[in-house]
């Protein structure tokens, strides 16, 4: 796992990527993937210098296709970033991005971990196709870092409109960025969201300094 020169607890993480050191990044997939999808391998590509982690969940280094129930990926993400400096800007695709904003928010947990500064959330599944009125919002209103949400125009799963609505509650600043005729799986789209994933990250940097 990578490490970092980041010795005292009261620094703030995005201020130490201005000084010492950009950071790292820690990507999980979608719930019928890996860490190896086209999107993740694309954003590693980009962001360099930053280092990247791309992470499978429990259930795929043993080889079986359905997810663990959310507490057990939680914690997989919490053990991760047991193993990390700050500053980690964290998400993923899907169930993934999902289960990264919650571990950010300090979900069933006593307090968020202090090495996140910041969320990349790709095609967030606001609801289960077909059904809006099962949401999956109750932890935003307690995110304090920094979000970026890509998401396309036409996915199911929720849509820019939809998503608008419920991101207002965000305390932490929040951009989002559609990709028109987008849908969950932003097929085609990877070049797009990479680059906007490296551009989020700089003007992360630069709000700081």
């Amino acid at each position: 796992m990578p490490s970092r020169a980041f010795t005292s607890e009261r620094r703030d993480p995005v201020a130490f990527m201005m000084t010492e050191a950009p950071g790292t990044m820690l990507l999980y997939h979608g719930a019928g993937s890996d860490r190896d999808h086209t999107s993740l391998l694309a954003i590693e590509r980009a962001v360099t210098p930053w280092a990247c982690v791309r992470a499978n969940f429990p259930y795929r280094e043993q080889g079986r296709k359905s997810p663990d129930r959310v507490p057990k990926l939680m914690a997989a993400v919490r053990l991760t970033l047991e193993e990390m400096e700050a500053p980690v800007v964290m998400g993923g695709r899907s169930m993934g991005g999902r289960i990264c904003s919650m571990v950010a928010a300090g979900a069933d947990s006593d307090s968020p971990p202090s090495v996140v500064a910041g969320l990349v959330l790709i095609s967030y599944p606001l609801h289960p196709p077909g059904k809006p009125e099962t949401l999956r919002v109750e932890h935003l209103a307690d995110i304090a870092v920094p979000c970026l949400f890509i998401q396309g125009s036409r996915d199911s799963f929720g849509t820019p409109e939809e998503l608008s609505v419920w991101t207002s509650s965000i305390p932490g600043d929040v951009r989002t960025v559609v990709i028109d005729g987008g849908r969950h799986d932003l097929r085609g789209a990877d070049e797009r969201i990479a680059d906007v994933t490296r551009d989020w990250l700089a003007d992360l940097v630069r709000s700081r300094r």
